[in-house]
């Protein structure tokens, strides 16, 4: 009867140099037998890049999508700012300031006007 052998940290040194020295020689996928399932390893890999290549992307996007949002957040508070400066522009006591200062002799009407029959 055959007797199991038990692992020892040194059994476990042994395994690393040996795959070291097959990483470093380029038998490491012959050691696994891994050449007939190289399609599948290939494929594995694309798949792989696909996933990344897309994640990228869409980070991508959501960035771009974040940067917009500012800005129009930025271009919403300028607009409400600009349309507080006309509408208090058109008020008649500021339309009379500004007349005044640029030297004009329009002023509003001291009685109503006079309605011809």
């Amino acid at each position: 009867m055959e007797e199991k052998r038990k692992w020892k940290l040194s059994d476990i040194w042994e395994l690393l140099r040996n795959g070291i020295s097959a990483i470093v020689t380029g038998n490491l996928l012959l050691r696994l037998n891994a050449g007939k399932y190289f399609v599948h390893i290939a494929y594995t890999f694309l798949l792989f890049w696909i996933l990344i290549f897309e994640s990228l992307v869409a980070e991508n996007a959501l960035s771009k999508v974040e940067k917009n949002n500012a800005r129009i957040k930025e271009m919403e508070i300028i607009y409400a700012d600009r349309t507080f400066e006309v509408a208090s522009m058109s008020r008649r006591s500021e339309v009379q300031k500004r007349l005044a200062a640029m030297g004009s002799s329009v002023q509003e009407p001291d009685a109503q006007a006079i309605t011809i029959e």
